[in-house]
């Protein structure tokens, strides 16, 4: 289920619920009680372990895929 953080405009605590993607957009109470919530956008948490080699593999560009770099592929810095 996923986990939405909020905001209370209210008091300033930072808090966060499990709830139904469905529900994502439905008000949120603070702990203290008030209403007035804001909901915050969030990193998203991936879970997991890669191995350095295959995380330094995906990092790279393909092989034979050409030279250069920057912004256009090394077409401007003749």
């Amino acid at each position: 289920m996923p986990r939405y953080e909020y905001r209370c405009r209210a008091c300033g605590t930072t808090f966060e619920l499990n709830r139904p993607m469905a529900e994502s957009s439905a008000p949120a109470s603070c702990p203290d009680g008030h209403d007035d919530t804001v909901k915050l956008l969030s990193t998203v948490a991936v879970t997991g372990a890669a191995s350095s080699s295959s995380a330094a593999a995906s990092a790279r560009p393909p092989s034979g895929g050409g030279g250069g770099g920057g912004c256009c592929g090394g077409g401007c810095c003749g």
